[in-house]
């Protein structure tokens, strides 16, 4: 498969397409961020406890210069399971917010109902937790499943911008 191909596959996903799933988490990261990629365990974990339970899972690479092969090649070297979408054009940024790597973005029936960190290691840039005290993210998947009302809420991430927002 070359590269073309690749990113041609990853874009045609659409992490919305599948209405029986019940909710969609977009995952936005960059392969240069390194607070993005110590989130990989930690994402996998997450992944790992929730997808087989009807939530799907989308890693979003909304750098404009990157290529299918490189995508791929992050997506094994850090272990994510999930399929990676390409955003070269923002569009999955603008529908959630996003504005840093990384940042977990939660829909519900296509209406976002979360955004922000995935938990609260960092305090800020260059400042962390030897361990989380909120898990943010896994919060709020809990309680979709648990069916929950699901309002919408933010919290802070900290990490690396994503560039040339609009």
């Amino acid at each position: 498969m070359t590269g073309t191909t690749l990113l041609w596959l990853l874009l045609a996903i659409d992490p919305f397409g599948d209405a029986a799933k019940k909710a969609v988490v977009l995952l936005f990261t960059r392969v240069d961020c390194p607070i993005s990629n110590r989130y990989a365990p930690e994402v996998k974990r997450i992944y790992d406890r929730y997808n087989a339970r009807g939530i799907a899972f989308y890693l979003v690479y909304p750098d404009k210069t990157m290529t299918a092969a490189e995508m791929e090649a992050h997506r094994r070297e850090y272990g994510y399971p999930m399929p990676a979408v390409a955003d070269p054009a923002h569009e999955l940024v603008a529908k959630a917010g996003a504005r840093i790597t990384p940042e977990a973005a939660v829909f519900v029936g296509g209406k976002l109902v979360y955004r922000g960190r995935i938990d609260d290691r960092y305090v800020d840039f260059g400042q962390s937790r030897l361990a989380p005290t909120r898990y943010d993210l896994d919060d709020v998947l809990a309680a979709v499943l648990a069916g929950k009302p699901a309002p919408f809420h933010e919290t802070k991430a900290i990490g690396c911008a994503i560039d040339d927002l609009r």
